[in-house]
């Protein structure tokens, strides 16, 4: 049998721009989806659980209640996945597929994907990211908004597992197959 662990959140209110400014968050305007991105989050840790509440409060306008957050399985620590929300129920959920550096907020009227700027990151780099991700038309790849390839510059990069490590199944906490 297994079970699932449930972390509580304080209630907060529906989304304002106060919020998103507590949140550290930025959405493009409402309107056609463009680009690869609906905007970018800069939380202050990489605590998902402890961060989550905010992030939700802060789009609940955008996307009604949130259901569910999705995210790279490793670029966040979740010891759990489930939070309590504003009594509400949350789950939130790590895939290999999901792009790095990226959530999907799923609420019941609409999905967002967000860029995350990792905590780390210096203010000024941080506020620029935010503001580019969050023009109407950008159409910049995550790993453009980023600063991308080898000229990202050192408040971006975030170390990684490596490929030969991945190759060999060591990429998720597993170890290689016996040969």
């Amino acid at each position: 049998m297994s079970t699932t662990a449930t972390t509580s959140a304080p209630a907060a209110p529906a989304g304002t721009d106060h919020d998103r400014a507590d949140a550290r968050l930025r959405l493009k305007p409402d309107g056609p989806i463009t680009g690869y991105v609906d905007g970018a989050w800069w939380p202050r840790s990489g605590d998902l659980a402890a961060e989550v509440p905010a992030l939700a409060a802060a789009v609940g306008d955008r996307v009604g209640p949130v259901e569910r957050v999705s995210y790279h399985f490793t670029d966040w620590v979740a010891e759990c996945r489930e939070i309590d929300v504003s009594g509400s129920r949350l789950r939130l959920g790590g895939f290999r597929m999901q792009h790095p550096h990226t959530v999907d907020v799923i609420g019941r009227n609409r999905r967002l994907t967000l860029l995350v700027i990792p905590p780390e990151t210096a203010p000024e780099a941080a506020e620029e990211v935010l503001a580019k991700a969050s023009q109407p038309g950008d159409r910049e790849t995550v790993d453009d908004l980023l600063g991308g390839g080898t000229d990202a510059p050192p408040e971006f990069v975030r170390p990684r597992e490596s490929a030969t490590a991945d190759a060999r199944g060591e990429g998720e906490g597993g170890t290689p197959f016996a040969k």
